[in-house]
């Protein structure tokens, strides 16, 4: 694995991967590549950081694992490749952003526009197996995003956390409150929306009132 990550994010990272955990992760990340089909490709690892520089940082949002179908996963949380057909969990996604910004739906379910504006779509495991879900976990891509998590709160202020769903909510207690914006809801996956934890949290426009309030160009959402 080529840790290939926007010299933005460095100063704060650099000490995580000089640990013996991430050597072991490295290791765990190469095997795996060489002997299965894994996603994203490799050079797509660490695309939420080299489409978000840690300067432009503004906005986070955390998912759990990459998707683990063919040509989905493109190194950012909930984004699938251009052409792809949209997951249910995007679909929800792009359904609360219609109705909550009233902006059509979008064809493309590449989320890359929200990353160069500096929206951090982070999947708290970086990689995964074929078609087997969660097959990375616990093998240090963990320990490694939460460092991440912390050095965004030590060393920025007013970012705007979007934690969806337990898992993401679970990363709360790493967040310092008193100098960043946490917005909580339920997943955008059928199972939540559907009982009504999802459809109507208007995150996105809390979000843009939240940046406009702090003097921040709001994030243009639509996808073109």
């Amino acid at each position: 694995m080529n840790v290939s990550i926007d010299n933005s994010w460095k100063p704060y990272l650099n000490l995580e991967f000089e640990k013996p955990y991430f050597s072991d992760l490295v290791n765990f990340v190469k095997s795996e590549y060489n002997n299965h089909a894994c996603y994203p490709k490799g050079r797509d690892i660490f695309n939420a950081f080299n489409h978000c520089k840690f300067e432009d940082l503004k906005v986070v949002i955390i998912g759990q694992d990459p998707y683990h179908g063919p040509n989905q996963a493109n190194g950012l949380c909930f984004s699938v490749n251009d052409g792809v057909a949209h997951p249910p969990s995007l679909i929800n996604i792009f359904k609360e952003l219609e109705t909550d910004l009233e902006m059509p739906y979008p064809t493309s379910g590449d989320l890359m526009p929200w990353a160069d504006q500096g929206v951090l779509l982070l999947n708290a495991t970086l990689t995964v197996r074929a078609h087997e879900a969660g097959s990375h976990q616990n093998k240090g891509w963990e320990l490694f995003t939460d460092a991440v998590i912390d050095a965004i709160s030590n060393n920025k202020d007013d970012v705007i956390f979007l934690l969806w769903g337990g898992f993401a909510k679970k990363k709360a207690k790493r967040i310092n409150s008193k100098k960043h914006h946490i917005l909580n809801s339920g997943h955008p996956s059928p199972l939540s929306a559907n009982r009504g934890y999802w459809f109507g949290n208007k995150h996105f426009s809390k979000t843009n009132a939240i940046l406009k309030s702090i003097g921040k160009t709001p994030i243009d959402w639509q996808i073109n």
